[in-house]
């Protein structure tokens, strides 16, 4: 069908471990989905909330962060803070009727290219069940009605918002 569905993915990816995953899966001809477009960052922990949240602005369908497994990052607790960010991060989109399946964190070393193709795999067919973005749906209908400019106006103001800011989690309260 030349009018399916085929999702945008922004990847952003650990130069260490999953980045050198991805090139062993290219290297060793592992076929899989070319719909995952790579950003490639040292650690998963220096990725800012404001990247995501304007990746989809911009028209992402998805985003995939993925980095070293947990213990074994070369940054010593870099995934440990990806993986609480991603987590406040999903909250932050379901909040404005983004489905929280569109951002997912994995693991994957260098020398699980398999692995990578297999997660890329299932990011495609998850996306692909869930449809287009809503943000771009929203961009097209505000875009046929002439106000494309304001059609994402909330979640760009997120992003530049947060940008430079940690997204953390607020400590838990005794009583």
């Amino acid at each position: 069908m030349a009018d399916e569905f085929e999702p945008k993915i922004l990847g952003i990816l650990c130069n260490w471990c999953t980045y050198a995953g991805a090139d062993l899966a290219g290297t060793s001809r592992i076929q899989y989905p070319p719909n995952v477009r790579v950003i490639r960052v040292m650690c998963t922990g220096r990725i800012d909330p404001a990247f995501i949240l304007e990746a989809f602005s911009l028209g992402a369908d998805a985003v995939l962060v993925s980095g070293c497994h947990i213990g074994d990052c070369h940054y010593i607790a870099g995934n440990y803070k990806a993986r609480r960010r991603i987590a406040l991060t999903r909250k932050v989109l379901e909040q404005y009727g983004i489905d929280p399946r569109r951002l997912k964190m994995t693991f994957v070393s260098a020398s699980e290219g398999a692995l990578w193709a297999e997660v890329v795999k299932d990011m495609v067919n998850t996306i692909k069940k869930l449809g287009p973005s809503p943000v771009q749906k929203k961009v097209k209908v505000a875009a046929e009605a002439g106000h494309a400019a304001a059609a994402d106006e909330d979640l760009a103001e997120i992003a530049k918002a947060s940008a430079g800011k940690k997204l953390e989690a607020a400590p838990v309260q005794k009583k």
